[in-house]
């Protein structure tokens, strides 16, 4: 009996604590009812009826935008925030991520993180010196930056024998991303910014400070280019370091440089062969500049975003497909929020960051699940998934991408699966990386299956689609 009839069934059958997954063949790779055929995009693709038909279009996605910057408490008009903020303003911006950790921490050798170490570092956020009355200073992302909790680089972990997820790591700004700065760490290495989808410290040298109207002006710019690769790089150039190999990710929006004379060339190279993007750049005092820098055009970008289509949601997923998982975006990649937010912002959908905040976003159509709802409920919801809705648990995001023999497949950047084998053993695969998986048989622990722990469902599709 396949996991499709076994569903259907759950109503009258005794309710068990899991879905197992002896129906599903066991790949060499440990992850159930998963082939090397269906690591292909096109396998997905070509199962869909209609895939190329546009889901949301260009205005539904700009209200869609709009509705979630207006409504999720998550989300910063920066463009809006106004000349100063309160101290309390700024000190509940801070003090939401920078307060003494409740829980052991252990450092990249597994060792105890000593109590003056930590001390130190929350004295280095200077709360004490936050003024009555902040203005705050406009500024840009000028690289790939990473979005701390605390003014540190320390990397801290909450077991010892856990190195991957660094407990002080939050998120990342990229290139050209706005933002506010409105606090200083005492030693000055670090600022606290707020920017559209989050609010940490960031490495000061990574930031440059201009004129708001300039800084607005050139996020709105047009013509620009879209990044729809997993990431991509401007070329080497030695004349400008500062913008040599540049790493653009996903759904990155660059506008592009009309003011150079095509025959002549950028940075001691020829322009005709690449897109000619302009760029911010920090000067040694830390004021904005834009400047040019070449993106062959081999590359994967797009003019605009890409149509959102459930046909784009699958391959723009699968473009991730064995990327180390990052948390907070670490390891030039992205965790599981990450990894769908990026899948979504190269069609120009603006999400918040967070999976907790995605999952319960006022401005998102979503469906909540509560202990009230019962097995059966669950399992319908999911049986019900459609291409591209988001499934959530508590700490953790995935994406559906099709069904076989109803059995609903997801792709999630994920650090490992549970499932019950055919004898009822609990077993565990490490992945650590976007993966394709089954739903229905993953397990949250020893007794919780993933959709009896289901908190979310989100669709990002007209709310009157079934």
């Amino acid at each position: 009996m396949n996991l499709f009839r076994t569903a259907l069934l759950a109503a009258t059958l005794a309710w068990a604590p899991y879905a197992p997954a002896n129906d599903l063949a066991i790949a060499p790779s440990g992850v159930p009812g998963v082939t090397d055929a269906q690591l292909d995009p096109a396998f997905w693709v070509k199962r869909l009826p209609q895939a190329d038909a546009v889901v949301l279009d260009r205005a539904a996605i700009d209200a869609l935008n709009a509705r979630v910057a207006q409504r999720d408490p998550s989300m910063h008009d920066i463009r809006h925030l106004g000349t100063t903020l309160s101290h309390d303003t700024v000190d509940g911006f801070i003090r939401a991520l920078t307060r003494p950790p409740s829980t052991a921490l252990f450092d990249v050798d597994g060792q105890p993180v000593p109590r003056t170490t930590l001390d130190a570092i929350l004295a280095n956020a200077a709360l004490d010196a936050v003024p009555a009355q902040v203005t705050p200073r406009y500024g840009m992302a000028v690289r790939r930056a990473p979005l701390r909790g605390y003014p540190s680089d320390l990397r801290v972990f909450s077991h010892a024998d856990d190195t991957d997820i660094d407990r002080f790591q939050e998120s990342t700004l990229f290139p050209g991303d706005p933002l506010v700065a409105v606090h200083t760490s005492r030693d000055g290495r670090w600022v606290f910014v707020v920017s559209p989808r989050y609010a940490a410290w960031v490495h000061a040298d990574d930031i440059a400070y201009g004129d708001p109207a300039a800084i607005f002006a050139h996020v709105d710019a047009t013509p620009y280019r879209v990044v729809t690769g997993a990431r991509v790089e401007t070329v080497f150039t030695p004349e400008a370091p500062a913008l040599s190999q540049l790493s653009l990710d996903m759904g990155t929006r660059v506008p592009l440089d009309t003011t150079r004379p095509p025959d002549q060339p950028v940075n001691g190279q020829t322009a005709y062969t690449s897109w000619t993007l302009s760029l911010p750049v920090r000067d040694a005092a830390g004021t904005l500049a834009f400047q040019p820098a070449l993106l062959q055009r081999n590359t994967e970008t797009a003019p605009d975003y890409l149509p959102l289509t459930r046909a784009n949601v699958i391959r723009q997923a699968f473009r991730f497909l064995g990327e180390r998982y990052g948390w907070g975006h670490a390891y030039d990649g992205r965790d599981c929020s990450g990894f769908v937010s990026d899948v979504y912002r190269s069609m120009g959908v603006q999400m918040p960051r967070n999976t907790g905040d995605q999952a319960r976003s006022p401005g998102l159509d979503h469906t909540i699940y509560t202990a009230n709802d019962t097995h059966d409920a669950r399992i319908a919801a999911a049986m019900a998934l459609d291409v591209g809705d988001l499934v959530y648990i508590p700490g953790h995001v995935m994406m559906v991408i099709g069904r076989i023999d109803g059995q609903p497949y997801v792709i999630h950047d994920v650090s490992g699966i549970r499932y019950r084998g055919p004898d009822g053993t609990l077993r565990h695969v490490k992945l650590n990386a976007v993966s394709v998986t089954p739903l229905l048989p993953l397990m949250y622990d020893e007794r919780t299956s993933f959709v009896d722990r289901m908190t979310s469902i989100v669709r990002i599709r007209p709310a009157s689609t079934p």
